[in-house]
């Protein structure tokens, strides 16, 4: 099963700090062994693609690195001190952003009309977090795969949808672990089509669909972002 490293970066908002620098980290990933492919995400307005959401804009990070793996134990080696990925991760701190990192297990879903394949791409990235514990992961997650994702799966526009779940790993970056019970992604062309996404009749099923999932507590976090995404080529 593929396997994803992100890095979640938190600082001041970006109206009280210099704009994320996101060559760098594309730039990053060319150095990075056993990296297939990545994404990386900074905040889009809000009040633009998702004005139903109730995420606190204060919580939303700066900048979120997915850096994606053929499995685990090649991700754990360029997480060891001396690689690029230490680096890039410990170095951080003097573009105003403190890193935490987890790594998930990818569970990729088939959309009605995919992005096509390409080295890079510009998108829309709606991210959610669930950051506490359901009282049964087994049966909150059997739900989730059955019914949820079907239904997200059919959101007018959607190019990309994955569902992450976290894992044990080994680490040598001197960062915090962040700790979310599980992550998602959808991935549309550009904030138009996501806000015409979350207006949708899915969109409403799906809040349906939530007040169904089995007992859950903690917090839900929703945020729209702008993204890169790139394929590299096999070395």
């Amino acid at each position: 099963m593929e396997v994803c490293l992100f890095l979640i970066g938190h600082g001041a908002p970006a109206s009280e700090a210099r704009s994320t620098d996101l060559s760098r980290f594309e730039a990053a990933s060319q150095g990075i062994e056993g990296l297939r492919r990545f994404a990386i995400h900074v905040p889009a307005q809000a009040d633009d693609c998702d004005p139903l959401s109730k995420t606190d804009a204060s919580a939303c990070p700066r900048c979120v690195l997915q850096w994606y793996f053929d499995d685990l134990e090649l991700l754990e080696q360029t997480l060891q001190p001396g690689h690029a990925m230490h680096d890039l991760a410990d170095g951080s701190s003097n573009n105003g952003l403190t890193f935490t990192q987890q790594v998930m297990a990818v569970r990729t879903f088939a959309t009605p009309d995919p992005a096509g394949p390409g080295t890079r791409a510009e998108r829309c990235t709606y991210l959610v977090s669930y950051e506490g514990e359901a009282q049964d992961f087994n049966a909150w997650l059997t739900h989730y795969l059955a019914h949820h994702s079907p239904l997200m799966a059919q959101l007018p526009g959607i190019r990309e949808l994955e569902i992450y779940t976290r894992l044990d790993y080994r680490s040598g970056l001197r960062i915090g672990r962040a700790t979310a019970m599980q992550r998602n992604k959808v991935v549309f062309d550009d904030p138009a089509a996501l806000a015409a996404a979350l207006a949708s009749p899915i969109r409403a099923s799906m809040k349906q669909d939530f007040i169904a999932f089995p007992p859950y507590n903690g917090a839900t976090l929703h945020f729209p972002m702008r993204s890169i995404y790139g394929n590299l080529k096999p070395k």
